[in-house]
């Protein structure tokens, strides 16, 4: 495929030749790159990806439609105006009743008459009384009321998520609270961690299992940045460890409301185009690689607002050590603060200077979503004074008290009050500017 000619002679006010740059680059990001890349394929039904948990005599099953799947069941291109359905199974094995609370799966979740008229253009001129009913999406929706001893099955409307759907299946009866939590990964999305090879990353022989001692000789001699793909240069501080298995990692983040990260394809590139001229969301836009361990990273996250150009973003890359049986990360954490052009890039991302206060939201963020099981600090970034600050390799300033942030994560529910800390190192306590 030939790019589309890029002219650097247009002009108009300025504006014509940035937006050719921008489009120029994302259309050869997209067709120059080597490999072919499409969003990968699941076979069978939605039903074959289905999850199940059982606890307390109560059985739920829950699965979500892909926008392909969703649109054959429903006849709707329900993804495109932000609904997805998701289908529940609820087998109650209880003696009495329990009720299914939807506000528990999406706090603003559709009805099944909501959802069939989200393509109403004019909602107020109803030719006939019958018009808005519409029954298929009735019947097709859940219950609440599960008979002792029965079961309900059906869809709950609620808002699109993209990558892996998270959310909570919650039942009450006298018996009291039951709650569940599902993450479904969702057919659509090519997703950065999705091609990485976890057992083959490392030669077996290369693992080491570490004492505290080892862990904080070894973190503290780690590079304090990220790096170009050639290993110069200084980019953003590698400011975070994570101790945690890989699943345990990603449901954190997800529970947290951190959202995946696609790759580089043709797709996404068309998608970030959109966002950028628009200044839309597009919440899993991908992120450049920066490299730590010769290689790009292995995760990214981000949290996006009402725009691409602000959001909050993270790198993660497996290390080849172990403590406590579990992995241990290295990461980086900034917050995304506002575009601007460069001539290596054509465009970036401007960070915001204060490095350790985007890395100290990053844990009362997980210690709030019940993600944290124990907390320290460490060494290793090295210090850069707010009136001396060191420059990322886009030329972003930023200062930081130089000590990275430890965080075991943790896929099971930690309530904030029962967090640990381990007094390892103690950072300087934060002195405003007079």
């Amino acid at each position: 495929m030939n790019p589309l000619p890029c002219s650097s002679n247009n002009t108009l006010l300025g504006f014509v030749p940035r937006l050719t740059a921008v489009l120029c680059f994302l259309v050869l990001v997209a067709a120059c790159s080597s490999t072919p890349q499409t969003a990968p394929e699941y076979e069978g039904s939605y039903l074959d990806r289905a999850q199940s948990q059982e606890r307390d005599d109560i059985r739920v099953t829950a699965a979500v439609p892909s926008a392909a799947e969703s649109k054959a069941i429903f006849g709707r291109p329900l993804y495109k105006r932000g609904v997805q359905p998701v289908w529940l199974k609820i087998e109650n094995n209880r003696d009495e009743i329990v009720s299914f609370l939807p506000v528990g799966l999406d706090p603003v979740y559709f009805t099944p008459i909501e959802a069939a008229n989200m393509d109403l253009k004019d909602k107020k001129k109803v030719s006939d009384k019958r018009s808005l009913i519409n029954e298929q999406f009735f019947e097709a929706g859940m219950l609440s009321n599960v008979p002792a001893g029965g079961q309900r099955s059906g869809f709950v409307f609620s808002r699109l998520d993209e990558g892996t759907k998270a959310f909570n299946v919650d039942l009450i009866g006298e018996s009291g609270f039951t709650p569940f939590t599902f993450f479904i990964p969702v057919p659509g999305l090519q997703l950065d961690h999705h091609t990485v090879d976890w057992k083959n990353l490392y030669p077996a022989d290369q693992f080491l299992d570490l004492s505290s001692d080892e862990l904080i000789e070894k973190i503290e001699s780690e590079t304090c940045c990220a790096t170009d793909k050639e290993g110069k240069g200084k980019a953003d501080p590698v400011n975070l460890v994570l101790i945690g298995t890989p699943e345990e990692v990603y449901y954190a983040f997800i529970r947290a409301g951190w959202d995946e990260t696609e790759t580089i394809y043709k797709g996404s590139s068309w998608k970030t185009m959109g966002s950028f001229i628009s200044g839309g969301e597009y919440r899993y836009s991908p992120v450049s690689a920066l490299y730590v361990f010769n290689r790009g990273q292995d995760i990214a996250f981000q949290k996006a607002r009402d725009n691409i150009h602000e959001r909050n973003h993270l790198r993660l890359w497996l290390s080849p050590y172990r403590y406590e049986g579990k992995p241990v990360w290295l990461g980086q954490i900034s917050r995304d603060i506002g575009v601007r052009f460069t001539k290596k890039t054509i465009t970036t991302h401007k960070i915001d200077p204060d490095v350790d206060e985007t890395r100290e939201g990053l844990l009362e963020n997980l210690a709030y979503s019940q993600a944290l099981a124990k907390v320290a600090y460490l060494g290793g970034v090295g210090e850069a004074p707010i009136d001396q600050p060191r420059a990322n390799l886009t030329g972003d300033p930023y200062f930081t008290d130089g000590y990275r942030l430890v965080l075991w994560v943790t896929s099971h529910p930690v309530d904030i009050a029962d967090i640990q800390l381990e007094y390892w190192r103690i950072p300087p306590v934060r002195q405003s500017t007079p």
